[in-house]
């Protein structure tokens, strides 16, 4: 696909349009990299942030969190910006609610259960 494009680009123009096809030449490339780039980068990012903030919307009380700096919580109080995760019996801590990365793995629940 590449070659055929580049083999078009590099065709002699017939008549006086020279100009415009040594333009679309140069710029196919950016044209090219710009779309990869949009759908292996941009697109999955722009993706897993609407994904993030529907999961933040959702919480709940009784929750499982982890936040983005590791520490396991349940979820005991929530305000618009304000999550509030028990950490330990009887030991409260607020965060930042965009900064709880995500749900709880199951393995620590289980480590804590056991130890």
């Amino acid at each position: 696909m590449i070659e055929f494009l580049w083999a078009i680009a590099a065709m002699p123009s017939q008549g006086g349009g020279g100009q415009g096809s040594q333009l679309f030449g140069t710029l196919m490339p950016l044209i090219l990299i710009f779309v990869i780039f949009y759908f292996l980068l941009i697109r999955p990012q722009q993706r897993k942030a609407k994904e993030h903030q529907s999961f933040l919307d959702g919480l709940e009380k009784g929750s499982d969190v982890v936040t983005n700096s590791g520490i396991i919580g349940k979820v005991t109080g929530i305000t618009k910006t304000v999550v509030t995760l028990e950490v330990a019996p009887k030991i409260r801590m607020k965060f930042l609610r965009n900064t709880i990365a995500g749900k709880a793995p199951q393995a620590a629940e289980e480590q804590d259960s056991s130890s």
